[in-house]
């Protein structure tokens, strides 16, 4: 008789996050688990291709606190979980976190591991990052494992008593995913067709920026740099790439209300690669992140990168090695940091090939699926050894 796969379950508050980063850990699961994904599906991204093989159940998470619709969906985790009896349940956000695992914990199931990705609280003050900081603690205690994308990132939750540093793992090099370097790589044919697609030059310089348009991504900062750069580098663009989750784009016309001919703005897309091997540099000047993703797929590409000097983004780039790192909300810094690299495209090349080359080593998306595998397989086999 054949045995069953054990049952793993995530809890993933938006698609987007499947679609962008969990497709490869999905296509290898699957294989050997029973993969169920809880996420929201009513937000019109509804239309998630990962195969007949993985079941998926729809969950209206908000994104806002919400007490009572928080409730409800606390509530109907805790009873999915009690129905299916997963083996392991995996939350991937903070508030399904939160959720996820007080629900897990409440429903008994063996192993509950949580992924830290970014802390929402470090741009919040007094009580309000208080209670946010209190609420990350009661889901670490309620979890079986814990999984950070950075060293910094547990050095960060270590040093502000959320964790401690022992009881956190990161899975190979760090990273949620790694990259896919058959899709994130140079290539000339895609920079020519999307540069004629946004009436950009092949000899101008494009200064890119993926993801979500919000506060905490800094954008706002890299619009007033930008705007000052440009002056004295007339024939330089920036591009935006990602949703407008808080319809920042008047903001950003305003701010660069002189140069608007100079912006170009693409919404969400699934083929970020393209835009990037269509650019020269790619800045991610945000407040928080646990990792910063984009910053190593831009490396694949082989950009030289900028970023803000905090944890998580200070271990995506090797500031004077892959690309340059600035102080968070400084726009004179990051000013200066956009002219050095475009005043100097010599030392934007000899940052991007270094850059593409550690992507290349550390950050294979085949190393991160092949760690995730062995460590859901250590895990369903140490709660086996309990039971």
């Amino acid at each position: 008789m054949k045995s069953r796969k054990p049952k793993v379950c995530w809890v993933v508050a938006s698609p987007l996050t499947i679609q962008f980063f969990l497709q490869g850990h999905i296509q290898k699961i699957s294989k050997y688990y029973e993969l169920t994904i809880v996420t929201n599906l009513t937000d019109g991204s509804a239309s998630l291709d990962i195969g007949e093989s993985v079941r998926v159940i729809s969950l209206p998470f908000e994104r806002q606190v919400s007490l009572y619709r928080d409730m409800v969906a606390l509530v109907r985790l805790f009873l999915l979980f009690l129905r299916e009896r997963f083996d392991v349940v995996h939350t991937l956000s903070p508030k399904t976190g939160l959720l996820g695992m007080v629900a897990a914990w409440a429903a008994r199931v063996p192993a509950r591991v949580h992924t830290f990705q970014g802390e929402v609280w470090i741009t919040r003050r007094g009580l309000w990052r208080l209670l946010l900081k209190s609420l990350d603690k009661l889901m670490a205690l309620c979890s079986t494992h814990l999984l950070v994308v950075s060293r910094s990132e547990a050095e960060f939750l270590s040093e502000q008593n959320i964790v401690a540093i022992t009881e956190l793992e990161m899975l190979a090099n760090g990273s949620i995913c790694g990259v896919d370097l058959a899709r994130f790589k140079p290539d000339s044919s895609w920079r020519a067709e999307v540069r004629e697609e946004l009436s950009i030059g092949v000899d101008s310089r494009v200064v890119i920026f993926v993801g979500r348009f919000t506060v905490d991504k800094g954008i706002l900062d890299l619009a007033n740099a930008f705007s000052r750069a440009v002056v004295h580098h007339p024939d330089c663009y920036l591009l935006f790439v990602g949703p407008d989750e808080e319809a920042m784009r008047p903001v950003l016309e305003q701010i660069c209300a002189s140069h608007r001919d100079r912006l170009r703005f693409v919404g969400h897309t699934k083929s970020p690669e393209r835009y990037m091997a269509a650019s020269d540099i790619l800045c991610l000047p945000s407040y928080r992140e646990g990792f910063g993703l984009v910053l190593i797929e831009a490396a694949a590409v082989g950009l030289p990168t900028i970023g803000s000097r905090i944890y998580g983004i200070c271990d995506a780039i090797v500031d004077q090695k892959t690309g340059l790192l600035f102080e968070p909300g400084d726009v004179n810094d990051l000013t200066t940091k956009l002219e050095t690299l475009l005043d100097d495209p010599d030392l934007a090349n000899k940052l991007g090939s270094s850059g593409r080359m550690r992507a290349t080593v550390e950050f294979s998306h085949v190393l991160l699926e092949a760690e995730m595998l062995a460590f859901y397989k250590r895990v369903v086999e140490e709660q086996s050894k309990e039971l």
